[in-house]
C-alpha cells in the first residue's frame, strides 16, 4: 500500500478539505490516515479526516447489486458507487523536476544551498493529481528521522506502523500538554515523554508528582503489573525529593527531604488557597497588617497566637473579658484589624499550622537544594508521599515554582547582560515544570494568583516551560491553553474537553471528530508546536523493550556514557 496509488483529487481548497476519489477498496484506509498528494513538482501532504460513500445516480445506492452477475456488480461498484476522502492539507514540499530531466540541473542551480523544507499549504493541487498513502520516507521527512539525536518515536503511524518522532528541542522551547480521559494511559504516556526529556539531556525536568508515581518502580492499577520507575533507569541523574522530614515514598527511602520554613510563606501563597480554605473577601487586608507587623515571620508570629482572653476589673469594680497578650484579637485591636475578620483567618489557617513539613527552622535549605540540582543538569521528582490533599499540593507547588520563577529570571538576566560579551556567566538549562491534575492550579479562579500561569505566558524566554497532564482540559484558562505548544492527546468524551485542547488550531473541526473516535488506549493524536502537523498514531508501550530502544541493551557503558548521564 506505502506506494499504491489509492485515488485522484476531484475538488476542494484552501478553506476546506481537499476530496479524493478513492480507487482501492474504501476498507484498507481509515480515518486519520497520513497521505501525500503528488503534483509535479511538489508533494501535498494531508491527513484524512472524513470519509463519504456517494454515487453517480442514488438509484444505484438505493438498489442492491448482489442479484446481479459478479462481473456486473463488480463494474457497478467501480463506475457508478465511490467513496470519498475528505483530506486536510497540513503542509506543501517542493520536490523538484525528476532527476533525469534536464530541467532538474536548472532547478538545482536556482534554489542554491536552500534545501526545500515543508511549508504551510499555500496552492491547490490541480484536479486528479495522484495520492498515494505515506511511506517510511515521507514520514521521515515530516516529522524527522528516529536516528537523529533529539527525534524522539512518540509512536507509529497506525496503518503501516512507521515510527513518529517529536522534536524535543522544540519541544521544551514552549509549554506542553498531555490530555486524555481517566483510564486512558495518561500517566504511562507522561512517563514515555519524561523518558525522552531525560534521555535528551538538554533540559532539566522538575515533576511536581502529586501521586507517587513517576520516581520508583510502582505497579499498574488496571493490569497489576509491575511498572519500572524513572529512578531505577536514570539513577543519579535524579533526585527523588520527599514532603516532610522522614518522609518515606512507597516504603522507599528519597535522596532528600523538603521542609517548608516559615519565613519562605509569603501572604500571596495563602491568598491563592482562598477557595481551599474558603477565605473571606478581608483576608487579604488582614495578611497585609501581618506582614506589615511582622514581614517575613509574619506565619510563624501568627501560628503562635492564642484566642484566651483575661478578666479584669475596671474603674467601677466590674469584672470583665478582655484578649489576652499575645491573642488573636490583641493584634488586632492593636493594629486596627477587625477582630473577627483576624481570628476567622487564624481558624481556617489551622490546617496549614499543623503540616509536618512547615517548619521554623529547616535541617538544610532543601529548596535552595532542589535549584541547584535542577541547574547543574540532574532532574528533581518531588513526591508528596501521604501529604496528597489539594490544599498540600496547591501550597508546595506554587511556593516553590514561585522561588524557581525568581532564580531563573535572575540568572537568565545575568546571561544577557554579561555573559554573551565576556562569557563569564552560562546560559541557563531550559527547565521543564511536570503539573498534575492542572485544573486545580491553572482554572479561571486560580491563573492570575499562582506562578504556573505566569510560566505558561511570559517565562519561555527565560528557559522555563510547563509540561501539563489532565483529564479535563476545559477547566484550564483559557489563555493557559493557548500559549501550549505541543499537545498531546488520547481520547477525550466531553465536547468541552475536545473543543479545549484543540483551541488555537487551524482545521480544529476536522480534527474534533478524530479526537473523539480516539481507542480509549494506546492511540493519541499529535498536535501542535513540536510536531509539523496534526497526526493520529498507536503510541509506545511503557515496557522493557521501550527501555532496550531507547538505553541500549543494558550492557557495559561507555566512560562517555557515563559521563552524560550524570551529567557532565
Amino acid at each position: 500500500m506505502e506506494n499504491k496509488i489509492i485515488g485522484y483529487v476531484v475538488g476542494g481548497g484552501l478553506k476546506e478539505s481537499f476530496r479524493v476519489r478513492l480507487t482501492v477498496d474504501p476498507l484498507t484506509v481509515q480515518e486519520g490516515a497520513f497521505v501525500v498528494i503528488e503534483s509535479g513538482d511538489y508533494h501535498f501532504y494531508g491527513l484524512v479526516t472524513d470519509m463519504q460513500l456517494g454515487a453517480t445516480d442514488d438509484r444505484f445506492a438505493d438498489e442492491k447489486s448482489d442479484r446481479l452477475p459478479a462481473a456486473l456488480a463488480k463494474a457497478l461498484h467501480g463506475q457508478t458507487l465511490y467513496t470519498n476522502l475528505e483530506v486536510l492539507p497540513a503542509l506543501m514540499l517542493e520536490r523538484g523536476p525528476d532527476p533525469a530531466s534536464a530541467e532538474y540541473d536548472i532547478w538545482v542551480k536556482k534554489i542554491g544551498d536552500q534545501v526545500p523544507h515543508p511549508i504551510p499549504v499555500k496552492t491547490v493541487p490541480p484536479h486528479h493529481s495522484q495520492v498515494r498513502m505515506a511511506n517510511e520516507g515521507d514520514i521521515a521527512e515530516i516529522f524527522g528521522d528516529p536516528n537523529v539525536d533529539g527525534k524522539f518515536i512518540i509512536g507509529y503511524t497506525r496503518e503501516q506502523g512507521h515510527p513518529v518522532c517529536i522534536d524535543m528541542e522544540k519541544f521544551v522551547q514552549r509549554s506542553s500538554g498531555v490530555f486524555g480521559a481517566t483510564g486512558t494511559g495518561k500517566s504511562f504516556l507522561t512517563r514515555l515523554v519524561l523518558a525522552g526529556l531525560m534521555h535528551y539531556n538538554k533540559a532539566s525536568v522538575l515533576v511536581l508528582d502529586m501521586h507517587n508515581e513517576y520516581g520508583f518502580d510502582d505497579v499498574a492499577s488496571d493490569t497489576k503489573k509491575a511498572v519500572t520507575g524513572l529512578k531505577t533507569k536514570f539513577k543519579s541523574k535524579i533526585r527523588i525529593v520527599g514532603l516532610g522530614a522522614g518522609a518515606t515514598i512507597r516504603g522507599q527511602v528519597p535522596d532528600f527531604n523538603l521542609e517548608i520554613s516559615t519565613g519562605d510563606i509569603s501572604t500571596a501563597d495563602i491568598e491563592t488557597l482562598s477557595r481551599e480554605l474558603n477565605l473571606q473577601e478581608t483576608t487579604p487586608t488582614t495578611l497585609s497588617a501581618l506582614y506589615v507587623t511582622f514581614r517575613d515571620k509574619w506565619f510563624a508570629e501568627f501560628r503562635v497566637m492564642n484566642r484566651d482572653q483575661v478578666v479584669i476589673e475596671d474603674e467601677r469594680g466590674k469584672k470583665k473579658e478582655v484578649p489576652a497578650d499575645g491573642s488573636v484579637a490583641a493584634w488586632a485591636i492593636a493594629n486596627g484589624v477587625n477582630v473577627s475578620s483576624a481570628e476567622a483567618l487564624h481558624s481556617k489557617l489551622r490546617r496549614l499550622f499543623g503540616k509536618p513539613y512547615i517548619v521554623e527552622k529547616p535541617a538544610a535549605d532543601s529548596v535552595k537544594n532542589i535549584i541547584d540540582a535542577l541547574e547543574n543538569g540532574q532532574h528533581v521528582v518531588l513526591s508528596y508521599g501521604e501529604h496528597e490533599s489539594d490544599l498540600d499540593y496547591l501550597l508546595v507547588s506554587n511556593l516553590l515554582t514561585r522561588k524557581i520563577r525568581a532564580a531563573w529570571e535572575k540568572k537568565t538576566n545575568e546571561f544577557r547582560t554579561h555573559g554573551t560579551s565576556t562569557g563569564s556567566v552560562f546560559e541557563p538549562r531550559p527547565l521543564v515544570i511536570v503539573v498534575e491534575e492542572a485544573h486545580k492550579l491553572l482554572n479561571r479562579e486560580m491563573a492570575a494568583q499562582t506562578t504556573f500561569a505566569t510560566i505558561a505566558r511570559e517565562l519561555r524566554k527565560y528557559y522555563v516551560t510547563l509540561l501539563i497532564v489532565d483529564q479535563r482540559p476545559s477547566q484550564i484558562y483559557d489563555e493557559v491553553m493557548s500559549q501550549l505548544g505541543t499537545r498531546i492527546s488520547g481520547w477525550l468524551g466531553d465536547d468541552l474537553d475536545i473543543q479545549a485542547v484543540l483551541s488555537g488550531l487551524s482545521g480544529r473541526d476536522a480534527l474534533r471528530g478524530m479526537l473523539a473516535r480516539l481507542q480509549p488506549k494506546e492511540e493519541v493524536l499529535l498536535l501542535g508546536w513540536g510536531v509539523p502537523m496534526p497526526l493520529p498514531v498507536k503510541s509506545r508501550r511503557y515496557d522493557d523493550a521501550f527501555w532496550k530502544e531507547l538505553l541500549g541493551s543494558g550492557g557495559k557503558k561507555s566512560e562517555a556514557q557515563n559521563m552524560k548521564e550524570l551529567g557532565f
